[in-house]
């Protein structure tokens, strides 16, 4: 995990470094734009460039008559003025202290921001894995139990669109249909809840938390669903065609004891121990565009308004949480497998 998360922020410091228009240019340009307004809330900026740790200074071809003094302080304000591997160093010391500095633009620590929208990333993640989850397994049962049928066909259908449609697209269409797009306004638009959400009582905050995230969750469930479907009806149909289950029906068992008292332990076993790696996948890949089309106020859209304003102290610091979490994810699915079948260990063993 140490060495992956380490080149992780390697490449994308890399990468950085030739990314055009960073924070220096942006201020210029501001600065050039707006006037001395602006130029006085940069410079009356706290020192949030002494532990930041990413971007590229170089040439800014921007500031043609911008006086060369206003350009070293902004370089020294957004921690430019050192050398690119001082830099970075220093962005991996801090970041082992989970020290990701100060934003830029938001006059926050960083790690305080990340700590904010957590809660929202999380929340759409959790909804979003277990509906998935209540779906997929027993229509994949389902599947595997009425392989080669109608239903099996006909839901093989359904299952091809959700897999070959990305849930971005869901979620615009349930924007057209049901937000008031063109048809109906039945769900809100944006948000996670109605702005006077303080004021309800706690059972209408609860409707109104359910009525916000319908549309996101819905979107995200639609296009989730159909690989873990595919995975548990291709998982209990290996262990349907196998010799104990075979066995079990030949000694008189009914159908039902053997899919639940022999097959289904043994078939779940990797949907079950699956289940960190899908959580992941699900919350920092379709959640994160979810957030961003329906104004979700969770890291997605932190990182994405981040990445607009050049605010590199919220991007490494969303990315290196991004990460961790990722890889902490996946150790826990690998413990899994070892929890739910002894049997398997990651011991070396020569041949």
């Amino acid at each position: 995990m140490i060495p992956t998360l380490f080149g992780i922020l390697l490449i994308n410091f890399i990468i950085i470094q030739f990314a055009p228009g960073g924070p220096v240019e942006r201020a210029i340009a501001q600065m050039q734009g707006l006037g001395n307004e602006t130029t006085s809330r940069l410079s009356g900026s706290s020192d949030v460039g002494a532990n930041q740790d990413a971007g590229a200074s170089g040439a800014y071809r921007g500031a043609q008559g911008v006086d060369p003094k206003l350009i070293k302080d902004l370089e020294k304000q957004f921690g430019f003025d050192k050398p690119p591997l001082t830099r970075f160093l220093k962005m991996i010391g801090d970041y082992a202290r989970f020290d990701f500095g100060k934003s830029f633009y938001r006059e926050q620590p960083v790690t305080q921001i990340i700590v904010s929208k957590m809660p929202v990333s999380i929340s759409i993640g959790l909804w979003t894995t277990l509906l998935i989850y209540l779906i997929s397994i027993p229509l994949g049962i389902q599947k595997a139990v009425k392989d080669g049928t109608r239903f099996d066909m006909w839901t093989s259908g359904v299952i091809i669109v959700g897999y070959a449609v990305p849930s971005f697209l869901f979620a615009v269409l349930l924007i057209v249909l049901f937000a008031g797009g063109s048809y109906w306004h039945i769900f809100p638009l944006r948000g996670l809840v109605s702005d006077n959400w303080a004021e309800l009582s706690w059972p209408a905050k609860i409707g109104d938390y359910f009525w916000h995230i319908t549309l996101p969750i819905t979107a995200n469930v639609i296009g989730g669903f159909a690989s873990l479907t595919m995975l548990t009806k291709n998982s209990f149909l290996d262990e349907i065609n196998k010799l104990y289950v075979m066995t079990a029906r030949a000694k008189g068992l009914t159908e039902r004891r053997v899919l639940i008292g022999h097959v289904f332990r043994n078939a779940m076993l990797i949907v079950i121990a699956g289940f960190p790696a899908a959580f992941i996948g699900i919350l920092f890949t379709g959640a994160l565009l979810i957030e961003i089309i329906f104004s979700l106020d969770g890291m997605g859209l932190l990182g994405f308004e981040a990445i607009l304003n050049r605010d590199y102290p919220i991007v490494f610091g969303t990315l290196y949480m991004f990460s961790l979490l990722g890889l902490s994810l996946n150790l826990v699915s690998d413990i899994t497998y070892t929890l739910v079948d002894p049997r398997i260990d990651f011991e070396r063993r020569d041949v």
